[in-house]
């Protein structure tokens, strides 16, 4: 019985370097200030520190497929999945679709173990979420098992809060109506007992309305379960507050996967359909409780109110902004999901 580490991780703006050749050139306009002084050197460390904690999920074997965020490029993916296989022993390859809407120009993508899965690029989809102002896509691809199951995930980026909460609410409710409707119609094309998660960072808490009301993500497992119409479960509740590790070994009692100032919230999330908890026929199975957030202990600043240790950028002062011990301003997510039958191909 097969068992996955699906896993989600917001990079915290994974950028070429300052004179990053393939940069569109609007993207150069708008990041300019901020990369100045991002060497190559820097560059090749923030890549070295992520790997490094990839290389550490699932018990040391690396995820099986990690969603990820804030990557500026197929370029910079590319040199990430590299480095995660130096590291894992894994070959990942990369599952990507360059979102040119973004006004930062950062996209999604999956990084996923190509000995384990298979990826059709006709189910790789791209779902513009519709508002005046560009923003993140969420981007929704297929992965074929070796036993040929079909395992649907959607990786999110919502909307920032930037402008204020209240203000900016209705953009992200416009992403969660847009996730809900797509999990109706993969329903309605592949079937109810689709296997579906969507992952990522949706830039708002659990008990937001985007997530219970646009989203259909639920708190009571029951509910979801006995539904006939398109739920999440949101395992986010089983991980508002946690237990990490710090760097200095000390335990700490965390209450979110990212923090302003030593406020915690918790924004990474993990959102799966009702057939990947009942007791049906379906082939994949959330593995109760199962669901965490990666913090391991280098990762835990305590000068931060014990957030994400983060890696920043230059912004014109690489001494004050960068620190290359850092990760990201983000913890990354994981669940496991185990593989009950099917035909091995």
């Amino acid at each position: 019985m097969p068992t996955h580490c699906v896993a989600f991780w917001n990079l915290e703006n994974l950028f070429g370097p300052e004179n990053h050749p393939p940069r569109i050139d609007w993207i150069r306009t708008v990041v300019a200030s901020d990369l100045r002084g991002w060497t190559e050197n820097l560059y090749r460390t923030k890549l070295g520190q992520l790997a490094h904690i990839i290389s550490k999920m699932n018990n040391g074997a690396g995820p099986d497929i990690l969603g990820v965020c804030e990557a500026e490029d197929r370029f910079v993916l590319t040199d990430l999945a590299a480095r995660a296989s130096e590291l894992t022993g894994r070959q990942y390859g990369l599952v990507h679709a360059d979102n040119s809407h973004d006004q930062r120009g950062i996209d999604t993508a999956f990084l996923y173990d190509i000995a384990a899965y298979s990826v059709d690029p006709d189910l790789i989809f791209n779902h513009f979420v519709v508002r005046r102002t560009g923003t993140r896509d969420v981007l929704q691809a297929t992965f074929r098992s070796l036993l040929g199951n079909d395992l649907v995930i959607m990786c999110n980026h919502w909307p920032s809060r930037s402008g204020g909460t209240m203000e900016s609410a209705g953009f992200r409710a416009t992403a969660g109506e847009t996730v809900g409707y797509w999990h109706e119609r993969i329903r309605e094309i592949v079937g109810a007992d689709a296997s579906i998660l969507a992952i990522g960072d949706f830039n708002d808490d659990p008990w937001n309305d985007s997530l219970m009301i646009n989203a259909n993500a639920e708190r009571e497992r029951g509910d979801v379960v006995r539904a006939r119409s398109a739920k999440f479960y949101n395992f986010a509740w089983e991980y508002l507050s946690f237990e990490a590790i710090d760097h200095r070994g000390d335990p700490r009692r965390l209450h979110g996967t990212l923090y302003y100032g030593a406020d915690g919230n918790v924004f990474d999330q993990i959102l799966a359909s009702g057939p990947l908890l009942d007791n049906g026929n379906t082939a994949f199975k959330a593995v109760n409780g199962s669901a965490r957030v990666e913090a391991l202990p280098e990762m835990v600043d305590h000068r931060a109110g014990n957030g994400p240790r983060r890696f920043g950028l230059p912004r014109g002062n690489a001494a004050s902004n960068v620190d290359p011990t850092g990760f990201s301003d983000h913890f990354p997510v994981s669940i496991l999901v185990t593989e009950t039958g099917g035909t091995e191909v």
